[in-house]
């Protein structure tokens, strides 16, 4: 991956529906503003989606960082695994073990 392009971060994880409400609050208010502070400067934006199947609630996070650089300041030199803080384990059944890389191409606004 070319280390100058912006990288779209993907990864999915599964928590019970009970769990859901303090998993997306975990997201929000502890997980990403720690990254940030932990100097992640170039994670530029956090799209947190979310579905509901039979009886969990599946979340589809999506990263946009600005270079594979701040990927691997982010993730490690390993940057393909997952980044699941303990607290987050916690609330989750289960969750992909690694993430997916992409290289933006571009973005409409419409």
């Amino acid at each position: 991956m070319d280390e100058k392009s912006k990288i779209i971060r993907t990864w999915k994880g599964w928590t019970t529906i009970e769990n859901a409400t303090i998993y997306e609050d975990m997201l929000i208010n502890e997980v990403f503003p720690t990254v940030k502070k932990n100097g992640v400067d170039g994670l530029e934006k956090v799209s947190i989606s979310t579905k509901k199947v039979n009886d969990e609630m599946e979340f589809f996070l999506v990263l946009q960082f600005d270079s594979l650089k701040s990927v691997k300041k982010f993730a490690g030199e390993n940057y393909e695994m997952a980044y699941i803080p303990d607290n987050a384990k916690r609330v989750l059944k289960r969750y992909d073990k690694k993430a997916e890389h992409y290289k933006l191409k571009g973005e409409l606004i419409l």
